[in-house]
């Protein structure tokens, strides 16, 4: 069982808010670098370390970290990307966005991984002190012709799921590509998207340049992952060697960009859906929230505590978490709600923020 939580880290537009649960409910407790847009905001459980990744307009991108549960920041070195790198001929890589953090597991407790845009792969042994680019997931034969960007420039990393039982297998979601894997610690990469559709590409069932959204794993079954993909919602049972469609067949759960998997029960997850790929609001005018209890077979739309009319808001891909009871999601125009009943109802924790990129329960 988890251990109960204290704060919820919302990472917004114009800055990093904190929220701490009390007797009477999430309150908004603190704000941290107002005005300056907050692409992830990440908890290191192992060490109760927040990291802000943060992408001014100006001055590009930078990383902060507090030991301190937000008292003080201290601002680390952004990773770069080796001289001389290049997304295609002539085009330089450079650090663009930061886009997802994961702990290196409990058999690596210094070790961080940290994702970007134009999809490099970073990995750091002291804790963030220092970040080396992981060179393997860069030269794999199929970033030159089968990577590209979508919603941005250029491909990037937004998911990286440690195994726990062995940390050193790591699997990452990469918009667009896919769905990579090593066993070797990033020695080496497979691609893992058998079964995934890109609808988009002459071939739909091209073994790259598919466009999952996010990646999620049930930490007391990893080999079960679910991700919420521009074509539809997508799951495995046997550690992404093959992906099963498990859209709604009415439509109710399919386009999204958000999905959140039970820590415990490896068949109950959420999606908050939108009303398509070119129009990404929500579905007629109503915000829900869809579970399913049985792996995706059935799912079933909550709908109360949610605006059902004249609503716009969309939820983006790091802005949905779950932790036991609790869910929450933040929206596009600055929406937060919160359920203690597992989606089923809602409560709004503010309407009032910046729109929201990041919620994360720690």
């Amino acid at each position: 069982m988890k251990p109960p939580i204290k704060h919820l880290l919302i990472g917004t537009r114009k800055g990093l808010v904190v929220c701490v649960l009390s007797a009477n409910g999430w309150k908004i407790k603190a704000t941290h670098f107002k005005g300056i847009p907050v692409s992830i905001a990440y908890s290191d459980q192992r060490t109760n370390t927040w990291w802000a990744c943060l992408d001014h307009g100006h001055w590009g991108c930078k990383l902060h970290r507090s030991t301190d549960l937000g008292a003080s920041w201290e601002e680390i070195a952004a990773p770069k990307y080796p001289e001389g790198t290049e997304i295609k001929e002539g085009t330089p890589a450079t650090l663009r966005y930061l886009w997802a953090m994961s702990d290196g597991g409990a058999s690596n407790p210094n070790k961080l991984w940290l994702g970007t845009e134009p999809g490099g792969l970073f990995e750091s042994n002291d804790n963030g002190d220092s970040f080396q680019f992981v060179s393997s997931l860069w030269d794999h034969p199929s970033r030159k012709d089968h990577w590209f960007g979508a919603g941005r420039d250029y491909a990037g990393i937004h998911s990286i799921i440690v195994d726990p039982r062995d940390n050193d297998h790591i699997y990452i979601g990469l918009s667009v590509a896919g769905v990579f894997e090593t066993t070797d610690g990033g020695q080496t990469w497979e691609g893992r998207n058998k079964g995934l559709k890109a609808e988009y590409l002459p071939d739909h069932n091209a073994e790259y340049g598919h466009d999952p959204h996010i990646l999620v794993a049930c930490p007391s079954d990893p080999d079960v992952m679910w991700q919420q993909n521009h074509c539809g919602v997508f799951r495995t049972t046997d550690g992404a060697k093959t992906w099963q469609d498990v859209s709604d067949k009415n439509k109710l759960a399919h386009f999204g960009f958000a999905i959140a998997v039970d820590g415990e029960h490896p068949d109950q997850a959420w999606v908050i859906p939108g009303d398509s790929d070119e129009i990404r609001v929500a579905v007629d005018g109503a915000l829900y929230v869809c579970r399913t209890d049985d792996g995706g077979k059935t799912w079933t739309d909550y709908r109360a505590g949610l605006p059902q009319e004249n609503c716009f808001d969309i939820v983006y891909r790091h802005a949905l978490d779950n932790w036991g009871d609790w869910v929450v999601f933040g929206t596009t125009t600055g929406n937060v709600f919160i359920s203690g009943d597992r989606g089923e109802t809602w409560d709004t924790l503010s309407n009032f923020l910046p729109m929201v990129y990041s919620v994360q329960f720690c």
